[in-house]
């Protein structure tokens, strides 16, 4: 496990146990990526994941990343914010360099989907795919 202090009270942790789900979700459900999703699916991802990581302001959950794996070849980063109030501090870039550089998935290949903050994720490696990269969109319960 992982619990690190950082600046300002702010601490990191990949404790799953610590994680705040009724923030989390209320939050990923105001997301472009989140609104559609129904709770017990957020929630459920959140609980199979291959590992989450926090960000706490005291026992205030900020920030939230996760990672699907199957711990040896890749990995897909999800659900990554901080929290409007505690942005533009660099703990975006500390969560995101948790979860993919110092983290039991750090030697494996890493992709996401994202509409934003491509800057910060180019910093970590991040690139648009050739084209060898397909996909299948998302089909949600009705």
């Amino acid at each position: 496990m992982t619990r690190r202090a950082l600046w300002g009270g702010i601490e990191l942790d990949d404790d799953p146990s610590r994680l705040d789900l009724d923030v989390i979700v209320a939050f990923l459900r105001t997301t472009y990526w989140g609104a559609r999703r129904p709770v017990s699916m957020i929630e459920g991802a959140i609980r199979d994941s291959h590992r989450v990581v926090g960000l706490y302001d005291g026992a205030r959950q900020i920030g939230f990343a996760r990672a699907v794996s199957d711990g040896h070849v890749v990995a897909y980063l999800a659900d990554v914010y901080v929290l409007p109030g505690y942005r533009g501090r660099g703990l975006g870039a500390e969560l995101v360099g948790e979860m993919i550089e110092r983290g039991p998935l750090a030697n494996v290949r890493w992709m996401l989907h994202t509409k934003d903050a491509h800057d910060l994720y180019r910093r970590f490696g991040f690139h648009e795919p050739d084209g060898r990269a397909l996909e299948r969109d998302l089909r949600l319960p009705d």
